[in-house]
């Protein structure tokens, strides 16, 4: 378990991680994903789940046809922290073709 981070810290990590923004709650941080069928979602949730389970940190998540929505916080921690934001980016990644 990490340290839950402050509000103003995480909306400050968040301007280098494309997209992402902290839940109205200040739980979280969430972004939604758009492709262009529901295979290319699917797909890119299994890449998602693969990265998910190397770092054993799983995202909160749904999935409707072509949209992915994505939730992550440290249960463990009650908030934010270093391993929601480092997940963040990887999704983020995996979503730009940078990872994978």
């Amino acid at each position: 378990m990490g340290r839950t981070l402050a509000r103003e810290e995480i909306r400050s990590r968040l301007q280098q991680i494309s997209g992402w923004q902290l839940s109205s709650d200040g739980a979280a941080v969430e972004r939604s994903f758009r492709f262009d069928d529901f295979s290319a979602a699917f797909a890119f949730m299994t890449r998602v789940a693969l990265a998910a389970e190397k770092a054993d940190h799983h995202p909160d998540w749904s999935n409707a046809w072509s949209r992915v929505d994505i939730r992550l916080t440290s249960h463990d921690a009650g908030g934010v922290t270093e391993r929601d934001l480092a997940l963040a980016a990887t999704i983020t990644g995996l979503a730009d073709g940078r990872v994978g």
